[in-house]
């Protein structure tokens, strides 16, 4: 008799250790703090009032490598399209100028967080070729690519940070349409190329401020809105690597910045 009235009292009492367990259950997850939302970034505003300005020219110094011919005899749509020589454009040197070289600024800005421009950068390909050669944008800012060519191009792209070795790779019909992508990890001179014409290749480079410029066929370039400081000023070349500067950026004033690369 006492082994079943033993029995018979577990049997009763599993609905109510049921109900308890339940009941912690219930209270545990009433009292289990929510998940904090995401904290909103703040961005710097620019004060145009007191922004400095960063202009200068980059130089090349020596006898300036000769460009080299591109056949582009292959297809016979590129020839068609070509307005330009058919060289190629590593050096872009005119009367000891340089073009194509990318500057921007390094450091000197502290924890600043600007908002990446809504503006797309436009990658365009015309007569076989990426135009520009060099392009800059923001972390977060929309880059398109168009094919203004009557002839089949694709982009391809491995940003830096892509966990997939084949990147950015896209396929674009002759005259057809554009396509936008956003890069989210900063880097120099990535190369952008197009798998169907091995000619052709651009340079993107992605930075996380919007203080920075590409410099001219006259080798000019100029940096706007920039807070009075002291940073560091990089030019970047795709061929002969990075110009080095400490700078003072002065309220309402503009400041030379020249650079000079060589072979």
């Amino acid at each position: 008799m006492p082994e079943k009235f033993s029995l018979r009292a577990v049997w009763l009492g599993l609905p109510l250790l049921a109900l308890a367990l339940a009941g912690c259950n219930k209270n545990t997850a009433a009292n289990k703090p929510a998940a904090s939302a995401a904290q909103p970034v703040t961005y710097t505003q620019i004060d145009p009032a007191t922004a400095g300005t960063i202009s200068g020219t980059i130089h090349f110094k020596g006898k300036a490598p000769a460009p080299i011919a591109i056949d582009m005899a292959q297809d016979p749509a590129c020839g068609v399209a070509s307005k330009t020589p058919n060289d190629t454009e590593q050096y872009a040197i005119h009367d000891g100028k340089m073009t194509n070289v990318f500057v921007y600024v390094k450091d000197g800005l502290g924890n600043l967080t600007y908002m990446p421009s809504t503006a797309p950068v436009v990658l365009d390909q015309k007569g076989c070729r990426y135009v520009p050669h060099v392009i800059g944008a923001m972390v977060g800012q929309p880059v398109e690519f168009r094919n203004s060519d009557p002839t089949m191009h694709n982009v391809h792209i491995v940003p830096p940070g892509e966990q997939d070795a084949t990147g950015f790779d896209i396929s674009q019909p002759p005259m057809g349409g554009t396509q936008q992508h956003i890069f989210h990890h900063a880097g120099l001179m990535i190369p952008v190329r197009c798998n169907n014409h091995p000619w052709m290749e651009a340079f993107l480079n992605v930075v996380t401020n919007p203080f920075f410029a590409v410099s001219g066929p006259d080798g000019k370039f100029t940096i706007s809105g920039l807070p009075p400081g002291n940073y560091t000023l990089v030019a970047v070349q795709e061929k002969l690597g990075t110009e080095t500067q400490s700078i003072t950026v002065q309220s309402k004033k503009t400041t030379d910045a020249n650079f000079t690369f060589s072979k």
